[in-house]
């Protein structure tokens, strides 16, 4: 029985192929949007944007994707999941490219909306993968390898991105992860197989009443909500990131790329660990404690004064922390609600509606920080510590709900 186990906790060549093409797209499509947050000073200052005015392109990524997700959700059952992946992949890229070539406020926003209907469904399309080659025992450490292009992102995309903004301008970034994208989708056109098991079960519904299906049942509903808390609090707080550490901590920019590859060290250390102790361990359990820790966090580093850079760092990465280790258990179990035949309509939608909350959030927070002028400090950013905080505890609530549910099931399936 032992050797049943350890078996089955292996992951076969393929899988391991599989989890690399997967964490190779999601680094591509995080860093894109991730590097927002750091060019976010250079870019405020270089175009003369207010906080609210950074924050609506923020937002217009997010409710783009949002969109998308709810109006490719009743089709993504329906394909090759590769060839769904291939297709909103080659539209992320080209996205990338305008936000590349933008030179004025118009033509950035139009950028991050085209950005946005594409690469917003990616991660949707990786879940849904994910949920179809991994069984759920084996889940939460292929979320975690997979989830660990956000780290990745960090240690070497933003730092090389920063040194290359720093020389040749806010735009030079976009282009150099259109080169990086174009390769990663070859590599997926010519390793990935074919992912159409899921084709088996048919379905007498259309597209629309797919949807609408996979929509109005209640512990669906529950999973969806989950998600959308999960992303409120970093949409919220993310983008004004960069101008916080340098405008109210005085952080240099030398040093910005520092702070932003000590974080992503830390995520690429925790972010399988998580995984790996929430198949171990439990999920829910893991979950609880990140987002108390990521209270406690959020609380004193929303409130900080000028402090010694390695101060600063620490912080950082103690944030980072928790962060992380609510992402890796809490779409683990999200992965075990829906049945195969709805799994790419719910990943789908939850996308969406997680993409919606996000971009919502981030014009709230452009409107609760205010900046008088291009230098001086980031008021009340504290404020959006303790709304993040109010979030998490609503977090922790239906992830409570969506676990009892996911258990229940579970006890059904056994019967």
């Amino acid at each position: 029985m032992q050797t049943n186990d350890a078996e089955k906790a292996k992951f076969t060549p393929y899988q391991v192929i599989a989890i690399v093409l997967l964490t190779l797209t999601q680094f591509t499509v995080v860093l894109d949007f991730m590097v927002m947050s750091p060019l976010g000073d250079m870019l405020m200052k270089s175009m003369s944007l207010s906080t609210s005015q950074f924050g609506l392109a923020v937002s217009a990524y997010a409710f783009s994707a949002g969109a998308s997700g709810l109006l490719t959700a009743g089709f993504a059952d329906r394909f090759d999941r590769k060839k769904l992946l291939l297709f909103f992949y080659v539209g992320f890229i080209a996205g990338t490219l305008f936000c590349g070539l933008a030179n004025t406020y118009p033509m950035l926003i139009a950028a991050r909306i085209i950005t946005g209907l594409f690469g917003g469904v990616m991660g949707s399309i990786a879940l849904a993968i994910i949920a179809d080659l991994f069984p759920i025992q084996q889940r939460g450490r292929a979320m975690g390898f997979t989830q660990m292009g956000f780290g990745a992102s960090q240690v070497l995309g933003i730092p090389i991105g920063l040194y290359i903004a720093n020389h040749w301008g806010w735009q030079a970034p976009f282009l150099m992860i259109v080169g990086l994208a174009t390769l990663t989708w070859l590599v997926v056109l010519f390793k990935m197989q074919p992912i159409t098991k899921h084709l088996e079960l048919k379905t007498e519904k259309n597209a629309f009443s797919h949807l609408w299906h996979t929509m109005k049942l209640r512990y669906y509903r529950i999973g969806f909500l989950s998600t959308a808390l999960l992303s409120l609090g970093g949409f919220m707080m993310m983008p004004w990131g960069s101008a916080f550490a340098i405008n109210n901590l005085k952080v240099t920019y030398g040093q910005l790329p520092i702070l932003f590859m000590a974080s992503g060290l830390v995520a690429l250390v925790v972010m399988p660990l998580v995984g790996k102790l929430s198949d171990k361990i439990d999920k829910v359990k893991i979950f609880f404690i990140a987002a108390i820790w990521t209270m406690v966090a959020i609380i004193i580093y929303t409130n900080l004064t000028p402090v010694p850079f390695y101060l600063v760092i620490t912080l950082n990465i103690l944030l980072m922390i928790g962060i992380l280790s609510r992402i890796v258990p809490a779409m683990a179990l999200v992965s075990a609600i829906p049945k195969m035949q709805d799994r790419g309509a719910f990943m789908s939608i939850n996308s969406s509606l997680q993409q919606i909350a996000g971009g919502i959030a981030a014009a709230v927070g452009g409107l609760i920080v205010v900046q008088k002028t291009k230098t001086s400090p980031l008021e009340h950013y504290n404020t959006l510590g303790y709304v993040i905080s109010v979030i998490l505890i609503f977090n922790i609530i239906m992830v409570y709900r969506m676990n009892k549910i996911i258990k229940a099931q579970q006890h059904a399936t056994k019967l």
